[in-house]
């Protein structure tokens, strides 16, 4: 068995979106900068992830992804199931006809017995406790600046609404009435 960048990558941009989204929704494309992961192939993630409620869009300015659940109740297995990743260490996918006809492999059983420790080592996971690993090694978690807008001491001045013909016709018209 081995863990495809699908399922890495699925993990790593959670584990980067969980550490930010207390100031607000995460824009993929500064997952994609601050991960070195192609913004196309964050947006099919997380197009799976959102599918299973692990995560949730908002639209528009100031929009980005935010987590779907507390990471406390996110596990590594929720992240990577959800991203069709396999975690199957036989050779058959656990439909035991590793040499065709129903016939099973004799290390099946070996190999099933290591998918379900997989499975349970990554249920045990959770994204709250990656997150504190990372905090605890000293990732810099920095701010997002806020937008400040410029606040003018010139007065506001309305146009003057004039009410005269804009062209040579509309003032025949005028004239002619």
């Amino acid at each position: 068995m081995r863990l495809t960048t699908k399922g890495r990558f699925a993990v790593t941009a959670m584990i980067d979106l969980a550490l930010r989204q207390a100031s607000g929704p995460v824009t993929l494309a500064a997952i994609s900068q601050r991960q070195h992961i192609s913004l196309s192939y964050l947006e099919q993630l997380f197009g799976k992830l959102r599918r299973h409620d692990l995560v949730e869009s908002t639209r528009g300015p100031g929009g980005g992804y935010t987590l779907g659940r507390k990471a406390a109740d996110i596990t590594v297995a929720d992240i990577i199931v959800s991203v069709d990743e396999p975690i199957d260490a036989t050779q058959c996918g656990g439909k035991e006809n590793c040499h065709g006809e129903g016939a099973r492999c004799m290390t099946h059983d070996l190999w099933a017995s290591l998918n379900a420790k997989m499975v349970d080592f990554l249920d045990s996971v959770t994204l709250q406790k990656l997150v504190d690993e990372q905090l605890a090694k000293g990732v810099v978690v920095e701010s997002v600046p806020t937008i400040k807008r410029a606040i003018s001491t010139a007065p506001v001045v309305k146009p003057i609404r004039v009410n005269a013909p804009n062209s040579v016709f509309a003032l025949g018209a005028v004239a002619s009435k």
